[in-house]
């Protein structure tokens, strides 16, 4: 992977300051059915629709946006996170970025494959909204694992 396609090393911290609440509150708001109601603001949208009326396109609704903020910190912190340089970029790190990240696309898309052969109904909305988030998030677990047991075995070795 060319690593002038990558950020500098001092986004990485930048992505995990704003992955890591992004993380708490997208749970918060998942699990606990937290809403800010304060964050409501009539927005551009592409398409949307009410509760029993007409599709819209290309127009403003009143929404609350608190997913949409939520969403968009936990997208742009795992990006960060994941496509930011190592402080020693070398080929190793180069080819385990590069593993890794097939690695995450293949197990996304085997668990969505299982999702689309035993899940059906509204919980298979929850899982499409889940698969957003799964490729980035399998990445970042993988490859900082795989570098934390290589470098603790490289430390063992010392």
């Amino acid at each position: 992977m060319p690593t002038k396609l990558l950020l500098p090393n001092r986004y990485k911290t930048i992505g995990w300051v704003i992955l890591i609440p992004a993380t708490i509150a997208g749970l918060l708001l998942r699990y606990y059915d937290f809403d800010a109601n304060w964050i409501h603001a009539r927005v551009f949208a592409i398409a949307s629709d009410g509760f029993l009326a007409n599709a819209k396109y290309f127009g403003l609704v009143d929404a609350n946006i608190t997913n949409t903020v939520v969403g968009s910190l936990f997208i742009i912190g795992a990006m960060l996170v994941s496509f930011s340089k190592e402080k020693t970029e070398d080929e190793f790190i180069a080819k385990l970025r590069l593993t890794s990240l097939l690695w995450a696309v293949c197990v996304s898309y085997l668990l969505l494959l299982v999702a689309f052969i035993f899940v059906y109904g509204s919980p298979f909305l929850d899982v499409m909204v889940y698969n957003m988030f799964t490729v980035l998030i399998i990445f970042i677990v993988r490859f900082n694992y795989i570098l934390f047991r290589n470098s603790k075995s490289i430390s063992d070795e010392k």
